[in-house]
């Protein structure tokens, strides 16, 4: 089998560094398959994360799903791809507590350019926390080292 290519293997490899987003997250990969377009990975969500109830604010919990379900894609994109989101929508079921959540997604329908995700988050008793759907395009560019995001230069073509 030829060894996979593109941003997130060059990130599973060491060869480039993690997204800061993702360090934030204490983003951390469980399994991952390319071929059915499957991912889950853990989270660690800390008391900084939390609202004043304690409860880990939705926002982060936002921010793991879109970080379950863009890696799902990227797993499948060559060199010189990415697939910002496009469009994400969250549904909360019950409130996550700081500590370990693990999210799992599904790339339901990747194609040429528009590509549709579905992901869930659930918390180490397996109840699942919020469910999401997006939708990521597929756009070639490079990836701008020191900001981490793509030129808009690198997006004409």
């Amino acid at each position: 089998m030829p060894t996979p290519t593109g941003f997130f293997w060059d990130m599973m490899a060491g060869r480039t560094p993690a997204p800061a987003a993702a360090d934030t997250l204490g983003w951390k990969l469980r399994e991952v398959d390319p071929d059915e377009g499957t991912i889950e990975v853990e989270f660690a969500a800390t008391d900084r994360f939390t609202n004043p109830a304690g409860h880990v604010q939705g926002g982060f919990l936002a921010a793991m799903l879109d970080d379950t379900m863009g890696p799902a894609l990227a797993a499948t994109l060559g060199p010189g791809q990415f697939a910002p989101t496009l469009d994400l929508h969250v549904q909360f079921l019950r409130v996550a507590w700081p500590g370990t959540l693990i999210g799992k997604a599904t790339v339901v329908r990747r194609g040429k350019q528009v590509c549709h995700l579905r992901g869930e988050l659930v918390d180490n008793a397996g109840r699942v926390i919020a469910t999401a759907v997006a939708t990521a395009m597929v756009q070639r560019g490079e990836r701008v080292r020191d900001r981490g995001t793509a030129s808009a230069e690198s997006l004409i073509g």
